[in-house]
């Protein structure tokens, strides 16, 4: 992943934490943080923040909602975050699928044809040299039929509940919330192109380093924002959002208090209104509590 150094951030006129918040008001109607994980909220080893649960506990103290955005599956981010998570909406699968408690606010589905496209399109990158595997993903469970050790370890990270098939495409893919590809390369400059190329019926986007999600043009994670939004009353205006990498992008349409965490892609930077720190620094925490400090009294 690019990161920026700290000139480049300055130049392109982002505010950094430790500098005055002159684009902020003092006093903040917030209601809604939602977060990016890898990258973002996660460190850099992937793991959760230990002080997660304590800022999320003083979070609701004060009416905020703290809500996940992220390319990972559902189950493995109940898994992840516990109960920091508890009754919050969770933005799951790249924006695809939206679930509070027991309900479902929101999901946008491939159709059969599409899903199957997409993997006989990635198998044929395979067959060409790229080293790469399709992971195909519902609301409740993943498959995979690519079976060596160091790709189901890749793809067992993000997914909680991950089955090993001998064909994906016997499956009925039925309810296909989106093909996600996974790459050992480089996923914007060797897979984007071509994936998005071959399968023009749906969005290819870019959601990390190796990983390209492949779903239907109408979801994303900023619509999958908006309708929590709509959901629970909540403005742009009372929502904070943090990402760093492309698959947040829209994410920065429905909320007036945008951060790109100091590693972020150039294009993120580039779309928030300021700069946290790094993942590698707690700077989602860090920034969440320093909101909480100029909370609306």
């Amino acid at each position: 992943m690019t990161t920026p150094s700290s000139s480049s951030a300055a130049s392109a006129g982002r505010t950094a934490l430790d500098a005055p918040l002159d684009r902020l008001p003092d006093d903040i109607d917030l209601r809604l943080v939602v977060a990016d994980m890898d990258g973002t909220l996660l460190d850099g080893e992937g793991r959760v923040p230990p002080r997660l649960e304590s800022v999320v506990v003083r979070m609701r103290r004060h009416g905020v909602i703290f809500a996940p955005a992220s390319g990972r599956q559902l189950a493995n981010l109940r898994a992840t975050l516990g109960a920091a998570i508890t009754d919050s909406p969770i933005i799951a699968e790249n924006g695809t699928i939206v679930i509070q408690g027991g309900d479902e606010l929101y999901r946008q589905t491939v159709t059969r044809v599409e899903a199957a496209t997409a993997v006989r399109v990635t198998r044929t990158l395979r067959e060409h040299g790229a080293d790469v595997g399709a992971v195909v993903a519902t609301r409740d469970r993943a498959y995979i039929d690519r079976t060596d050790k160091r790709f189901v370890d890749q793809c067992a990270r993000y997914y909680e509940e991950l089955e090993t098939v001998d064909d994906v495409l016997e499956l009925a893919l039925d309810d296909v919330l989106k093909i996600a590809v996974y790459t050992f390369g480089d996923a914007e400059f060797e897979c984007h192109r071509p994936l998005s190329t071959a399968v023009p019926d749906v969005q290819t986007v870019v959601s990390g380093a190796h990983w390209v999600d492949m779903m239907t043009r109408t979801a994303s994670k900023g619509r999958a924002l908006k309708a929590v939004q709509e959901r629970l009353g909540i403005s742009a205006a009372q929502t904070a959002v943090f990402g760093d990498y492309l698959n947040d992008a829209e994410l920065y349409d429905h909320a007036e208090l945008s951060f790109a965490v100091a590693n972020a892609h150039p294009a993120i930077l580039a779309r928030a209104r300021c700069t946290a720190p790094a993942n590698t620094e707690d700077g989602v925490l860090r920034t969440i509590e320093m909101l909480l400090n100029r909370l609306r009294r």
